[in-house]
């Protein structure tokens, strides 16, 4: 046995054991891209570096034996700026984008590409809680939302982008029309109880997501009836009124209080809410400079007043965790900064309740920010025609003008198979992915031309994208395993070096029966199930 030190701990390994060998023995993590159990060592990736006291290059641990006496340091700030680098520079040329555009333009970042999926497979009880998730008043925001989603939509280069604010529309009135809407599973009551200040988007929405997790809230509000700006500022022929009475009765029916009619300022104090509730949130929408000195005045005679800082007509607050210089106080909405869309209010509303949540469990209160993803950019030459294959090319659908409003569902399984499936279809499954957040990589970091995207899929059971592949190794090992495969290798040179079907074979010659195995060891959305194989 060969004994050695990582991180300050002793570990044994069997002669010709390596580095990475003893960290598992160990229990410390260390990120593997390229490594394979069982399978010899490639050392391609580079995101397992480890320092070796003595040395002066880092090293890869899956592939550096270990020696009697080796001290070996993993967790320590220069180690993890090694792999963030190996991590960027791998993202530098990846040919692939891991959300869809629509995904990351949507205020609320609703997973719109899954929902669609959910939609042509006629699984509207999934749709819905998709939708939800992100989104606690879908049927109000879709008929006000000006669908940035759609402006960013690829196929909007081609023709026409997918109707995507009708499909949710869709969604969302279909459930409200069920004789059984949705309602989602809360966890448990809890002690923890929020005061919500004012009953529009933000306020509502805060509402659902901090009753989902057992917290007990209570929304104040100046008016008589709930809504806000929904109600008392968009004309009811763009928002009918019973389409938003259905949909703030369901959240009153997590057993949120409403207290209407009173003015927090003038009927109620701030401090009396600090001194009655364990958090507060600020979702007052826009306030006129008089309402706003007025919201704020009981602090003015104290020194805390410099801690919750505010302009002539707005709050400011943590744009990432919505937090004030209070603690236990928050602020979501307009009442930071005028913009009159809802959906951004909604989920402003959203992500204040997800900070409160950290807050009253005792949490480090973290930023919010945008999910990770890489992105194309600009199509290439070509591209768009890859994305286009196997899709729908009927020209957009747009709800009839007479008989019952919104998309029937037949319109909203044609307008959804439109979808060119932007997002990676191994998102979650996407180590790469999950390592650069883990380890703060920017996708964007160094520049570089990107590999051009390509979508193979002429193998009934893979879809091969070259463009995200990462030359990792995994593949070429597995299938040169497998007697009836002709087997995958490298072609290329350099940093040209890529891998395909030895003598321009096909997916299948060079896959054999062992494209599952191959997909399961994938560590990026290379290799994916063929989803275009089969009927939508």
């Amino acid at each position: 046995m060969v004994r050695f030190m990582i991180d300050n701990r002793n570990v044994e390994v069997p002669e010709g054991g390596t580095v990475l060998d003893g960290a598992r023995k160990l229990g410390i993590f260390i990120p593997t891209l390229c490594f394979l159990e069982g399978r010899a060592a490639l050392t391609s990736c580079m995101v397992c570096l480890v320092r070796v006291k003595g040395e002066e290059r880092m090293v890869p641990a899956c592939g550096t034996v270990a020696e009697e006496g080796m001290q070996v340091e993993s967790e320590i700030p220069a180690v993890h700026a090694a792999r963030r680098t190996a991590l960027e520079l791998l993202l530098s040329e990846h040919g692939g984008d891991c959300l869809g555009p629509c995904h990351t333009l949507c205020p609320a970042w609703m997973d719109i590409p899954r929902m669609i999926l959910q939609v042509v497979a006629g699984s509207l009880d999934e749709a819905i809680q998709t939708v939800k998730a992100d989104m606690a008043l879908p049927a109000v925001v879709e008929r006000i939302c000006p669908a940035p989603c759609e402006i960013g939509c690829r196929r909007a280069v081609h023709d026409a982008a997918v109707s995507i604010r009708n499909l949710v529309k869709h969604v969302a009135d279909a459930d409200l029309a069920s004789e059984v809407p949705f309602r989602p599973e809360r966890k448990p009551d809890r002690k923890e109880r929020v005061a919500i200040v004012g009953a529009g988007p933000a306020g509502l929405s805060a509402a659902y997501y901090l009753r989902l997790a057992g917290f007990g809230c209570t929304i104040f509000d100046d008016h008589e009836l709930p809504g806000g700006m929904l109600r008392y500022g968009v004309p009811e022929d763009a928002l009918p009124r019973d389409v938003l009475d259905k949909e703030i009765s369901l959240i009153a029916e997590m057993s949120v209080e409403f207290r209407l009619g009173s003015r927090i300022g003038k009927d109620l104090s701030l401090a009396e809410l600090r001194k009655d509730f364990d958090a507060v949130l600020l979702a007052t929408g826009a306030v006129i400079p008089d309402q706003m000195k007025e919201l704020l005045s009981e602090f003015e005679a104290q020194e805390t007043t410099l801690a919750l800082k505010s302009t002539k007509d707005s709050v400011t607050a943590n744009r990432w965790t919505f937090e004030t210089c209070i603690p236990g106080i928050f602020a979501a909405g307009d009442v930071l900064k005028p913009g009159r869309l809802a959906a951004r209010s909604m989920a402003q509303g959203k992500r204040a309740a997800l900070s409160i949540c950290r807050f009253l469990s005792g949490e480090k209160v973290e930023e919010i920010r945008r999910p990770f993803t890489t992105r194309l950019g600009k199509l290439k030459p070509g591209e768009m025609e890859q994305f286009l294959a196997g899709v729908s090319a009927e020209n957009r659908i747009e709800p009839a003008s007479s008989g019952p409003p919104g998309f029937t569902r037949e319109d909203a399984v044609a307008e959804g198979k439109r979808c060119l499936r932007c997002d990676c279809a191994g998102l979650d499954n996407c180590t790469l992915r999950e390592y650069s957040v883990a380890y703060g990589a920017r996708a964007g970091r160094y520049g570089g031309e990107r590999l051009t995207c390509e979508i193979r899929c002429n193998h009934p059971e893979i879809i091969f994208e070259p463009g995200k592949c990462i030359a990792c190794g995994i593949c070429v090992q597995i299938t040169g395993e497998a007697s009836e495969a002709l087997g995958l290798t490298f072609v290329g040179r350099g940093f040209d070096v890529r891998v395909a079907v030895p003598f321009d074979g096909s997916l299948e010659d060079g896959f054999g029966r062992v494209a599952a195995e191959c997909i399961a060891a994938c560590p990026t959305g290379a290799l994916v199930r063929n989803y275009r194989n089969r009927s939508m």
